[in-house]
């Protein structure tokens, strides 16, 4: 017998979440019971979320159907990939980690994002926008090789489908036979709203409420009527143009061979796992568009999902975060930039879905002829940036570090090649803590650097950030990169260079660095000098190309300890031990776990504790 909701296989009473043997008792609630599951759920999202940080608003929209995936599924045997992962954590919860869900994205603890070395029931790891579709096609191509009848189940939102490469997984999935189903999640709201044709067409799908039933009621009524009904049926299924004139229009979706199903409520269970089961009996690539609310259950949240998307700490009872985002790096680089684009209307500034989070907030609203938001579509921002130049504009493209490895194509190809004046407003540059491996700023040195016609800065303070801007927009030409990291930053008490700065105290050794780890390092060396033994400091700020007078300082040391908050392979760090034997570099090798900050410096030796020990050893 088939499990509705309502018909039970067995009685269980008790649907806390403590209670339940996760995910096999879930099939087995009725509807009244899978509310409770949901208001459960929804408490323990709040509730952890509140402590940790994380993602609010697009797991709390997504509780409902996350249960009916499960329900209607048989996870880990079909696989469920959530494109993105940040919405995934109704997922952890319901396959087995609700014990360890509060320490969600604490060290050692359960990611933030999806990860097959945490559960069976994530098949790939999941970080980034718009792969998910990609993803699930080749595992259902997989199974269809193997002689699976298993599924394979994108789940994407609306955000993620202004990545053109949800396109390019669509384009090719479409024409198959596998058992793949794309479920749509049509909140309207990303990180930054949605924009482009693409979001307007998904959100008017939230209007065609009626376009799969009215198609179902045709058929069946067309099968009922004698003689004439089915060979009416028949010639309009032959006839696209007609069957789509015939009820409202098809979809997208339909033309790139999908079969399509919805829109769905997505926070009523019945009507949800009722448009999943149809989906599935379909036996071929299907789309589900789901409507959902983000923010759902949380009033602060529904009504400000943009800025409950990825949240730090708050209070439950008012909402309030305990991070002041004004005084960070990116909200100096937005204002800076709003006061160069006052006297220069040649800057334009370009942002991939991230206005809020890159402070571009303020130039949008300042001159929104020149603000560009193309939504989560890094590859289409570089070489837009790259058109807009040639047109004789200074294109800014504020994007996260790890935002930036989605683009390398493009900095070659389309802005490198024909040396195009294109700066790059580098957030989020570093360590950047608890969201983990997939979003360490760790790889952009390493990339950038391999390009021609490329410079980069790497401020340690506001001031400097400043100053690099102003150069790089108006003394630079070619790619010119400003790299600065997630957060505050402490007042140095040197002037603000662009070069570099070197303290110079008669010793054999220098210690040198760039960036927010130039606050430990400059600590440490302070430390250390008060002592008996001595070192001397060089502070690197326009950090590529090496430039001969930092080459000449180095050259003039028995001993230099390198402190770079990079990945070790392509780092200033070995470029410049390359040509010095007496280069030893403390940098990063592999990928950085979800943990603080803090954490991360004191694991990888950048605390200033570490730090005065690693030169003690080796003065």
């Amino acid at each position: 017998m088939k499990n509705n909701g309502n018909n039970r296989k067995k009685k269980i009473s008790d649907v806390s979440l403590e209670k339940l043997n996760l995910p096999r008792d879930l099939k087995d609630l009725n509807y009244d019971q899978c509310e409770k599951l949901c208001s459960d759920i929804r408490k323990t999202l709040i509730e952890t979320v509140s402590n940790n940080g994380g993602h609010l608003s697009s797991n709390l929209g997504t509780v409902e159907l996350t249960l009916a995936l499960h329900r209607v599924f048989k996870s880990p045997d079909d696989k469920i990939i959530f494109d993105v992962g940040h919405q995934a954590y109704t997922h952890k919860i319901l396959t087995g980690r609700y014990k360890e869900f509060s320490t969600l994205r604490k060290k050692d603890g359960i990611s933030g994002f999806c990860k097959p070395c945490e559960s069976k029931h994530d098949p790939v790891i999941t970080g980034h926008s718009s792969t998910a579709v990609s993803s699930a096609f080749g595992i259902a191509s997989a199974m269809k090789i193997n002689g699976s009848n298993n599924y394979a189940v994108a789940v994407v939102g609306d955000g993620a489908f202004t990545g053109g490469m949800a396109y390019e997984g669509l384009n090719n999935a479409g024409k198959s036979d596998v058992n793949l189903i794309v479920i749509l999640n049509i909140n309207e709201m990303s990180i930054s709203k949605n924009v482009g044709g693409m979001a307007k067409y998904l959100s008017n799908l939230r209007y065609k409420d009626g376009y799969i039933k009215t198609k179902d009621v045709v058929e069946k009524t067309l099968n009922k009527v004698p003689v004439i009904g089915s060979p009416i049926k028949n010639t309009l299924r032959s006839s696209k143009n007609a069957f789509k004139n015939f009820v409202l229009s098809t979809t997208i979706f339909e033309e790139l061979g999908f079969d399509f199903v919805g829109p769905v409520d997505g926070h009523d269970q019945k009507d949800l796992e009722e448009g999943l089961r149809a989906a599935k009996s379909k036996k071929r690539p299907v789309v589900v568009a789901v409507n959902t609310v983000k923010g759902k259950g949380y009033a602060p949240a529904e009504e400000n999902p943009g800025e409950y998307h990825g949240v730090g700490s708050f209070e439950i009872e008012t909402g309030n975060p305990d991070i002041v985002s004004a005084d960070s790096f990116s909200s100096a680089f937005g204002n800076e930039l709003v006061k160069l684009a006052e006297k220069d209307d040649r800057i334009c500034a370009v942002t991939a879905a991230m206005k809020y989070g890159t402070g571009l907030q303020h130039f949008a609203k300042a001159y929104p002829e020149r603000f560009f938001d193309v939504g989560i579509a890094e590859e289409h921002a570089a070489t837009f940036c790259g058109g807009l130049a040639v047109m004789g504009k200074i294109p800014v493209f504020a994007v996260y570090s790890t935002f930036v490895q989605r683009c390398y194509d493009q900095i070659i190809h389309d802005l490198s090649i024909s040396n195009t004046h294109t700066v790059f407003g580098i957030d989020r540059a570093g360590i950047v803590g608890d969201d983990g491996e997939t979003h360490n700023g760790i790889f952009d040195i390493p990339m950038i650097t391999s390009v021609p016609n490329t410079k980069i800065y790497s401020p340690s303070d506001y001031e400097e950030l400043r100053c690099c801007l102003y150069n790089a927009i108006n003394n630079d030409d070619g790619i010119v990169a400003v790299r600065y990291p997630r957060g505050n930053s402490k007042v140095t008490n040197n002037s603000p260079r662009t070069d570099y700065y070197y303290e110079n105290n008669n010793s054999n050794c220098l210690v040198v660095t760039y960036g927010r780890l130039y606050n430990n390092v400059s600590e440490a060396v302070s430390e250390i000098n008060y002592g008996e033994n001595k070192v001397d400091l060089l502070k690197i700020v326009n950090v590529f190309p090496i430039s001969d007078e930092i080459k000449d300082i180095i050259s003039k040391y028995e001993n230099v300890l390198f402190f770079e908050e990079s990945y070790y392979d392509g780092s200033i760090s070995q470029k410049i031990s390359a040509e010095f034997d007496n280069v030893k570099s403390f940098t990063i090798n592999g990928f950085v776990k979800q943990m603080s900050i803090c954490e991360a410096y004191e694991q990888l030796g950048f605390s200033i504790d570490k730090i005065i020990q690693t030169i003690k050893e080796h003065l």
